[in-house]
This record gives structure tokens, C-alpha cells and sequence, in this order.
């Protein structure tokens, strides 16, 4: 193609874009607030409150498990200390009187 010829296709072509947007817009925004309409403006009041109860119960549940993973770090730190404390014997004591 020539200079001239392209010079001549960017009006048809912005022409055409134009009518498009002209056209098809309106039609998305229509169609998009008809998708709005069918799926509802909100939930059922019973699938709300299952899932409020629900949202309750994964709540309780994550309380529970810190709780649970903060006493195994509790029982972790304690077996730990008395695993050092029972290596740290004085040095004339007698190993096998201190397993007993």
C-alpha cells in the first residue's frame, strides 16, 4: 500500500470504530444490568444465616487449633529445657545415680 492509501483508511477505519463503540456499548451496559437483575440482589435469608454460622464455626475452629499448636510448642520448650537440664550434670556426679 502507498502512503496516500493508508493516509485515506484511518478516517474509515476511526469511522468504524466509532459506530462500534456507538452500537455495542449500550448493549453491553444493557445486557450487564440484566445479568444483575437475574442473579438477584442478594442471598436468601436462610443461606445467609447458614453461612454466617458457618463463617462462626470456621472462627471457633481456627481458635482452637492455635490453642492446640500453642501448647504443643509449650510441651516442645518444656521437654526441650528438661532434655539440657538432665545433660548438665556437675561434673563429680555419678550418671548412673541420676537415671534413676
Amino acid at each position: 500500500m502507498e502512503p496516500s492509501q493508508i493516509g485515506a483508511m484511518i478516517p474509515i477505519v476511526a469511522i468504524i470504530c466509532g459506530a462500534a463503540i456507538a452500537i455495542f456499548g449500550p448493549l453491553a451496559r444493557a445486557h450487564a444490568r440484566q445479568m444483575d437483575k437475574s442473579v438477584g440482589s442478594g442471598t436468601p435469608a436462610e443461606v445467609s444465616g447458614r453461612l454466617e454460622r458457618i463463617e462462626q464455626a470456621v472462627d471457633a475452629i481456627a481458635i482452637e487449633v492455635e490453642r492446640i499448636s500453642e501448647g504443643q510448642r509449650f510441651t516442645t520448650q518444656l521437654l526441650s529445657e528438661g532434655r539440657h537440664q538432665a545433660g548438665a550434670l556437675p561434673a563429680g556426679a555419678d550418671r548412673s545415680a541420676a537415671s534413676r
